[in-house]
């Protein structure tokens, strides 16, 4: 049976997608101390490093992973174990020595790159304390690709959640010590915010610890695998190195050019709203609420579309190398009906609820939080769309093909941006509809391309339209039932999580009564089973 298989996609996808939420939610609850200790331009330059720093990190190591875990997956499927373990020595070197060349970069240069990106150099000593943290990842990133390669999930997952734990407890701890030491200088909130990005780093080492550990547990059993590689074919370090730069430049060039839309805006939004006349402070507050703020919420379930994404890779080479059209295209299939049952209430309830849900997390004192959220909420439905067809190009082979979209969809989107916000008094509020500008382009372009070379004819009824008509219908619910609940019980937060579980509880009701959801496809999720048994348990027959 389909749901007793260990590695079956959507065991696999689960366990990476719920890792991921996690993880954005422990960092979504770092990042609230972290505001408030810090304030609006402190937790605005906070961002704004941080955003740099996530380009430098793609730039050196976030290719890896999944670089590795083609190539792995490939080898593992031929029973190739010699190939697959040469894959591995051979990506940790290169991604020590490039990771390690990124972090002296950042390092030397700090203030020449937040003076280019930001138009002062306040982000200077974040940006130096943020460098050595490139250099862990470059490593820890091919330990995850290894294992994510050899298809499981959990040392990837656990260790995104130890890594954030580490990051938020240390990252609050340092933050109030470094604002009690240098609280009589000046520029106290700039160290405090080294602080916080210090915790980035303690998380990051932790991690690679805990995956380091797993390795050396793992080791015996993949020595013993190597003696029954029967194949006799053993490729040369000088090819499998070739192959590392070929698999992984694409995804680099690709992974670059999705994310690159946060430091074209960082950049974009500090040098035009200077020209109009924006002082430093204003600006480093606006950027804060745009990436600390919209941007922060919309990632959770665009994290969620990433993890679907990285998780199909390995199951996606494996049907293509076969041969096996009919998988690859119920793969297809599976990948982007689960993320759109994901995406889309995901984005109607954020719009519905984005000023209770902005005013309880943040100090909302300008009011542009839930204006930005309301403005570019369905970004999120086109990031998932377009980050999971990636994914699917990506694990067919067909590398050039996101990239040659994303570069497509990234001159739309600077076109887009520039005029709207230098022609236009929307100000900040441009950065909200580029960011789905971008994915609208890249996500078109995908469909096509997928449709033809799996020759694959994308089911909308209860991929998109149904998941889309409930997710209205329970955005509306949730949003009257907040609004009508608010005045008896007082307490906002209470408030908030009755309306949200209502709303989930509404929509998974009619997903699972209209058969949108069925009954296979539930089998398919973790404790799959026991959702079936509640659900017949009612009296309603699947």
């Amino acid at each position: 049976m389909a749901n007793k298989k260990r590695n079956s996609f959507y065991i696999q996808g689960s366990i990476l997608a719920a890792a991921s939420v996690i993880s954005r939610l422990i960092g979504i609850a770092f990042k609230l101390p972290i505001q408030r200790m810090l304030g609006e331009v402190g937790y605005g330059i906070y961002s704004e490093a941080n955003e740099i720093y996530s380009m430098a990190l793609l730039l050196s190591t976030f290719s890896i992973p999944m670089a590795l875990s083609k190539l792995v997956s490939a080898r593992e499927t031929k029973k190739e174990y010699v190939n697959s373990y040469k894959i591995l020595k051979i990506g940790f070197v290169f991604s020590s020595l490039l990771g390690l060349a990124t972090a002296l970069l950042f390092w030397f240069f700090a203030g020449e790159i937040s003076a280019f990106m930001l138009h002062d150099e306040k982000a200077t000593l974040l940006l130096k304390a943020l460098a050595p943290t490139i250099f862990v990842f470059s490593i820890m990133g091919v330990l995850r690709g290894f294992f994510q390669g050899k298809n499981t999930a959990l040392p990837t997952s656990i260790s995104q959640i130890i890594e954030q734990i580490v990051h938020v407890g240390s990252g609050i701890a340092l933050t109030a010590l470094f604002l009690k030491i240098f609280s009589d200088k000046n520029d106290r909130i700039v160290y405090g915010a080294v602080g916080a990005t210090l915790g980035t780093l303690a998380g990051a080492v932790t991690a690679l610890v805990f995956l380091t550990f797993i390795y050396v547990i793992y080791r015996p059993l993949l020595m013993k695998r190597l003696t029954r590689d029967y194949t006799g074919h053993e490729e040369s370090n000088g090819f499998l190195f070739k192959m590392l730069l070929i698999t992984m430049f694409p995804i680099m060039i690709n992974q670059i050019l999705y994310s690159v839309t946060g430091t074209i805006d960082t950049a974009m939004s500090s040098h035009i709203l200077a020209l109009k006349g924006f002082d430093d402070d204003t600006r480093h507050t606006l950027n804060g609420i745009y990436l600390g703020q919209f941007r922060l919420l919309t990632n959770v379930p665009i994290a969620v579309a990433s993890a679907i994404g990285i998780s199909i890779i390995p199951n996606m080479v494996m049907a293509s190398t076969e041969g096996r059209l009919k998988d690859v295209q119920l793969k297809i299939h599976q990948a982007v009906k689960l993320n759109m049952m994901i995406a889309i209430p995901s984005a109607f309830g954020l719009m519905a609820l984005a000023e209770p849900i902005i005013n309880t997390l943040f100090d909302n004192e300008t009011g542009v939080g839930p204006v930005l959220m309301l403005m570019g909420g369905m970004s999120i439905v086109f990031y998932a769309y377009s980050t999971t067809t990636n994914s699917i190009l990506q694990g067919m082979g067909r590398l050039r093909y996101p990239v040659m979209h994303a570069i497509v969809g990234i001159i739309v989107y600077c076109i887009f941006d520039f005029w709207v916000m230098y022609y236009t008094d929307l100000g900040i509020y441009t950065l909200a509809l580029g960011y789905m500008v971008f994915p609208f382009t890249v996500g078109l372009l995908n469909w096509f391309r997928v449709g033809f070379e799996a020759a694959y004819r994308q089911e909308l009824l209860k991929t998109f339209v149904l998941p889309t008509l409930f997710s209205v219908i329970m955005g509306v619910v949730a949003y009257l039932l907040y609004r009508f609940l608010l005045p008896v019980l007082r307490w906002p937060i209470v408030v908030l999580v009755i309306s949200i579980g209502t709303a989930g509880l509404i929509y998974a009701f009619l997903m699972i009564f209209t058969r949108t959801l069925t009954k296979e496809e539930m089998l398919e999720l973790p404790m799959g089973a026991r959702l079936v048994r509640l659900v017949e348990k009612t009296g309603f027959k699947l």
